[in-house]
């Protein structure tokens, strides 16, 4: 399980980077990032390799938003990757 996080986390921190790159014209300033992320991370990378099970790119964007408030709102210590991708990988985990 901690490889998958591993791989959450990387595949996150690559979505910011392309985001960044994508909207430099804007200073990174989007207000619906987490519609971008998701469609990125489900169109565009091996999120669903890394997570097991494919997520419905609305959910994801549901997830993303309620992370970023949690994480804000808690502000764990943690990288924002790191949250994000050990909650995600809870949620969207292959049921047994």
């Amino acid at each position: 399980m901690e490889n998958r996080i591993e791989e959450i986390s990387r595949l996150l921190h690559q979505a910011g980077e392309t985001h960044h790159q994508v909207f430099a014209f804007s200073d990174g300033d989007d207000p619906d990032w987490a519609s971008w992320y998701s469609d990125w991370l489900v169109n565009h990378s091996p999120l669903v390799e890394a997570l097991g099970s494919q997520p419905v790119r609305s959910e994801l964007t549901y997830m993303l938003v309620g992370l970023d408030k949690e994480f804000n709102r808690t502000r764990s210590g943690q990288r924002w990757e790191e949250f994000y991708a050990t909650k995600l990988q809870e949620h969207f985990a292959p049921s047994k």
